[in-house]
């Protein structure tokens, strides 16, 4: 049986490229918009060729969270098929063959690198790190509570700190490091509580890190978590020196701020969400009104505002 046989021999060709589209994840490359706000906050959003780098890197971060996506399904084939949700992904499910999902994520890993070098090399260094960490995350770093959502705060912060370096920041402030990586945590320790409540006394046997979490542990956290983005975020607000608008007037977005990250709190506890944050964006309207907002108030106040 030649090469093509046997990495198809689960399925045919069409079934195997739409599992394989399926476990890319598409919907959540939305999570690479964390290249972007080095641009926008460092006055750089109209400037053609800064936001040609800021768009490549990001899509090199889609190709490679695709290739850490595959990593990732590969290694948790056994607990996936005992979860309600994730034993219908491609691979848990036999639809995807793993042979194939190996390779592609291989070539992903290797793509993504070599075309962020070739935009900035230290962006290529960037994915090479955000790579590499996500093995260590795949097989062993996941296992262990509070260090697996640290981990996924590391890797929202990298691509911020690609962001960074494609668009040479001149006034990027030290404070949206810290705002963007608890605003990762506030994500990671909500889908954790919202894994927790959803597979009760399975969880453990879902992910090994759920073992070491509880509801009032994680209440704990999240309400630390949140003191903290709302602190930050009004500390960057304030010190006009380090952003594009003048005289305090980012100020103005703190509003919005408080009630985007009460309302996810509300989601949580109230509703019972949490999840996936991309599809918890698209299915809360109050949530993905209060984004938009925020967006166009912070383009508004940084560009407009003369």
């Amino acid at each position: 049986m030649n090469f093509a046989a046997k990495l198809f021999m689960s399925g045919t060709v069409q079934s195997n490229l739409l599992g394989l589209l399926k476990t890319m994840r598409v919907r959540q490359w939305s999570k690479n918009i964390f290249v972007f706000p080095a641009l926008v906050f460092d006055g750089k959003l109209f400037e053609a060729a800064h936001f040609g780098n800021a768009l490549l890197t990001a899509l090199c971060f889609c190709i490679a969270a695709s290739s850490v996506y595959l990593l990732n399904d590969l290694v948790d084939i056994k607990k996936d098929r005992q979860h309600p949700r994730k034993r219908l992904r491609p691979l848990a499910s036999g639809q995807l063959n793993p042979r194939l999902a190996m390779v592609t994520s291989g070539v992903f890993a290797l793509i993504s690198v070599a075309a962020a070098a070739w935009i900035q090399p230290l962006a290529g260094v960037v994915i090479a790190v955000y790579l590499l960490t996500n093995v260590l995350y795949s097989f062993y770093l996941k296992n262990i509570a509070i260090l697996d959502v640290m981990m996924i705060a590391l890797f929202f912060l990298l691509r911020v700190v690609a962001g960074v370096v494609v668009v040479h920041v001149a006034r990027f402030s030290a404070w949206l490091y810290v705002l963007m990586a608890v605003l990762a945590l506030l994500i990671g320790f909500g889908k954790r509580r919202h894994e927790l409540t959803l597979l009760a006394g399975d969880a453990a046997s879902h992910r090994s890190s759920l073992d070491g979490y509880n509801l009032p542990l994680l209440d704990h956290i999240l309400s630390i978590v949140a003191t903290i983005i709302l602190v930050s975020y009004t500390f960057y607000s304030f010190e006009a020196e380090t952003v594009v608008a003048e005289n305090d007037r980012m100020l103005v977005t703190v509003p919005l701020v408080f009630y985007g990250v009460m309302r996810y709190l509300y989601l949580i506890h109230v509703e019972g969400k949490g999840g996936a944050p991309d599809e918890l964006l698209v299915e809360d309207k109050h949530l993905l009104v209060t984004v938009l907002l925020w967006v166009l108030l912070v383009v508004g106040v940084i560009y407009f505002w003369v």
